[in-house]
């Protein structure tokens, strides 16, 4: 998160503390976490706005209340996070959110403030200009920002508090990811327009009328293992030529004729980028299976009002009216 210090901090600290107040401020967490997502304490104080010796005693006044050393300072080299530091910018971002979300609150009704968002790949093309366009028009003093990353990138991002919510596939989730289900999508295969198989009046074909030809093997974790175990419970080993973390460029191999894929995700346009076509066919072998797409979120964490609110939008935006509530 980007920090403007002296802009926000006449609410981070009052005037007085009570006497049940914890012994550290708001202050020293956000700049800890500053620290910690810059990677030096000088890149945070320039960030911040702040003198170095205000951000460097802010962090040692922090692991000295907290008895335990959160990071360790190499001259010249930046920070690098202990286990205890790793959990503690956990909770900092999370206290911190709700802090914020608190100040928002208490001026008005309507919802403001940042929502940080995480989208798996080759969801995000098709997903967030929706959503994003269709709650901004609802609540357009919330600032949404999001990244795109591969499942398990999201994952630990969640569970760091960086991102209050992620959309994904439910592969290899997670213990300490609380998830609820938006709809749910089927494999298929992507074909070169002029393949016998494409060409046939059949909408469905079997794997292993594919085993001997030629395979392009879409690679974001954990869409590659997903997809030879699709593979190797249907009986066969694919022969794969071409192996590419990008989705396009998985179907443009295929439009040219370099081999067959499977994939999930199935844009309602069936040309590449070269405007070439391709074909999307139904898998015999997967015919009763399909994958959700889920939104999750770091278990155990509060989520602020605008996450909440993201979160309902989801589900509204996917989830038959009757089963409507996260």
């Amino acid at each position: 998160m980007h920090v403007d210090a002296e802009s926000r901090i006449d609410w981070i600290e009052g005037p007085a503390r009570s006497a049940a107040a914890p012994p550290f401020s708001l202050r020293q967490l956000w700049y800890f976490v500053a620290v910690a997502e810059a990677g030096s304490i000088s890149a945070a104080a320039e960030s911040l706005r702040v003198s170095h010796s205000a951000v460097s005693l802010a962090v040692t006044e922090l692991e000295r209340t907290l008895k335990v050393q959160l990071c360790v300072r190499r001259k010249a080299h930046g920070i690098i996070l202990t286990q205890a530091g790793h959990e503690t910018l956990r909770r900092a971002r999370e206290l911190l959110r709700q802090a914020e979300d608190m100040n928002l609150g208490v001026r008005g009704t309507s919802l403001n403030g940042p929502l940080s968002l995480g989208c798996y790949l080759t969801l995000a093309p098709t997903l967030l200009p929706r959503l994003l366009a269709e709650f901004g028009r609802v609540n357009p003093a919330v600032t949404v920002s999001f990244s795109e990353d591969t499942a398990d990138a999201l994952q630990r991002r969640a569970l760091e508090g960086e991102l209050e919510l992620v959309i994904l596939y439910d592969m290899t989730v997670q213990p300490g990811l609380e998830r609820v289900e938006l709809f749910r999508a089927r494999p298929h295969v992507v074909l070169p327009a002029d393949h016998p198989l494409a060409l046939a009046s059949d909408t469905h074909v079997s794997l292993r009328d594919l085993a001997d030809e030629p395979m392009v093997l879409y690679d974001s974790s954990p869409s590659s293992t997903h997809t030879l175990l699709l593979c190797t419970q249907a009986g066969i080993r694919p022969k794969v030529r071409h192996t590419t973390t990008n989705f396009e460029t998985a179907r443009g191999l295929v439009g040219r004729g370099l081999g067959w894929a499977i994939l999930i995700q199935r844009p309602p346009n069936d040309r590449t980028y070269e405007d070439l076509q391709v074909a999307h066919r139904d898998i015999v072998e997967l015919e009763d299976y399909s994958v959700a797409v889920i939104l999750g979120w770091a278990a155990g964490s509060k989520r602020t009002r605008r996450a909440e609110a993201f979160a309902q939008h989801c589900i509204d935006t996917f989830r038959p009216r009757a089963d409507r509530a996260v």
